[in-house]
């Protein structure tokens, strides 16, 4: 069992999460249900399997959980790409979170290959 307190990769999809919650509180109101939900709950789904799969009694099985976090950092890359055809992005906004997010699959992805 991994304290996942102290892992850096919780610490950083933390942060990454309140920056999606910010960037997304200036969407249109009209998408409240949609991106905005679609983002966040993506971005809330990051630290949660880092941390519910920390709690897990096997590598195995922590590692599947970390393959979790991974997919939905895709979903987030996928959805903030749509939101700046949409306009509701700037590239000066877009591009330093494609590059938080593309760090943060990396680490998950090394940090997963320990486990194995």
């Amino acid at each position: 069992m991994h304290q996942f307190k102290q892992l850096e990769i919780w610490k950083q999809s933390r942060v990454f999460c309140t920056q999606v919650y910010t960037l997304t509180s200036n969407f249109p109101n009209e998408e409240r249900f949609e991106l905005i939900n679609q983002l966040r709950r993506a971005a809330v789904s990051i630290p949660s399997n880092i941390a519910e799969g920390s709690s897990r009694k096997s590598n195995k099985d922590f590692a599947r959980f970390l393959e979790i976090a991974i997919g939905s950092a895709y979903e987030i890359e996928t959805q903030l790409l749509i939101s700046s055809d949409l306009g509701f992005i700037t590239d000066e906004n877009l591009n330093p979170l494609l590059s938080k997010i593309n760090a943060l699959t990396k680490m998950i992805y090394s940090f997963q290959i320990t486990l194995k």
